[in-house]
């Protein structure tokens, strides 16, 4: 059966494009590995000898994996890198044969970069027989299917702006708790429900491909318990901050926009979960630090209420001068 994720929420905006619900018959999923080389860059390409093309590391989504991670995977499978994705780049579309049914399938290859640097490429010798480093402009030269410019392209224009290096700070809405109509105790000591808990693991899953380094939540319990997965996977401690609970946001705004604008301060690569009261403040902020021209970035971002489902995730990209460079949007959850 062709792998499809329509029903899920999958976005992404950059200065250039802008790339929402995916809706191809078959998904799949790349990664452009990037390293520094003297004062330019490299980028790995790989040679498939099933097709006898060079390429990028990609493939098709596993049954209940997100575009994110059926990325990072297929790169560490591929070519062995165990890489933490960047910026989003470009969504390629074509159309390919069906196996099952007759007439072509269409499908699109939602790409990534990834810094490589230190790194090195180890091909799996079965869908992989080489791989190789070169520049951009010998990429470009050995590149077999005109599809796979694009998302280069977009990785070089990224480059010349100072734009490629990047943090992410990903923004949690915690999993479904139980309904405020069945819990008769206090507010803060509401837990998951039993799908929560479930969309815990989901949201551990892709958080790890952005490799988080910092564990920032609200302490009431619905949100700890949704990161309780990821400090497991992670090891990493969790540090709670009050700014970020429904009474802080509601009766001390100000206070909530401060703490989230010192996280954004830091760029770092971090992970913090609130509610979703709480998501028009964050929300404002971004909007408020991001300068005229890059308004385009943030097109991804939800605007109505709920702003996001439980569980799903706003990642903000910064480059080194605290820009966002790019924003993407995901629901990992699927019941």
């Amino acid at each position: 059966m062709p792998t499809t994720a329509s029903d899920r929420t999958a976005a992404w905006s950059t200065q250039d494009h802008r790339v929402s619900a995916p809706d191809a018959d078959v998904l799949a999923a790349g990664v452009i590995p990037w390293r520094r080389a003297g004062k330019g860059i490299e980028v790995l390409v790989i040679h498939r000898p099933r097709y006898d093309d060079w390429s990028w590391p990609k493939g098709k989504l596993d049954p209940g994996e997100t575009l994110p991670e059926c990325a990072v995977r297929e790169v560490h499978e591929e070519v062995g890198l165990a890489v933490r994705l960047g910026i989003p780049l470009a969504v390629t579309a074509y159309t390919v044969s069906g196996r099952k049914r007759k007439g072509p399938l269409s499908k699109e290859v939602w790409y990534w970069a990834a810094d490589a640097t230190g790194l090195e490429a180890r091909p799996d010798g079965d869908e992989v027989d080489q791989a190789r480093w070169v520049t951009p402009a010998h990429a470009a030269e050995l590149l077999t299917n005109e599809t796979d410019l694009e998302p280069l392209e977009a990785l070089t224009a990224a480059a010349d702006r100072g734009r490629l290096r990047t943090t992410a700070l990903v923004v949690l809405r915690h999993a479904k708790a139980k309904p405020r109509s069945s819990w008769s105790r206090a507010e803060q000591e509401r837990p998951l429900a039993a799908t929560g808990r479930r969309q815990a693991l989901s949201v551990a899953s892709l958080v790890q491909v952005w490799a988080p380094e910092r564990l920032v939540s609200s302490p009431w319990r619905r949100c700890v318990e949704t990161l309780a997965p990821t400090v497991k996977a992670t090891r990493l401690p969790l540090k709670t901050k009050s700014a970020f609970t429904e009474t802080t946001a509601r009766e001390k705004p100000k206070k909530t926009r401060r703490v989230f604008r010192d996280l954004l301060g830091r760029r770092r690569h971090q992970v913090v979960c609130t509610h979703r009261p709480v998501l028009p403040v964050l929300l404002d902020q971004i909007h408020d630090a991001a300068a005229h021209p890059a308004r385009p970035i943030l097109r991804a971002l939800p605007d109505t209420d709920p702003y996001l489902r439980p569980g799903a995730v706003i990642v903000l990209h910064q480059a080194s001068d605290g820009a966002i460079v790019a924003v993407e949007v995901y629901d990992p959850w699927d019941d």
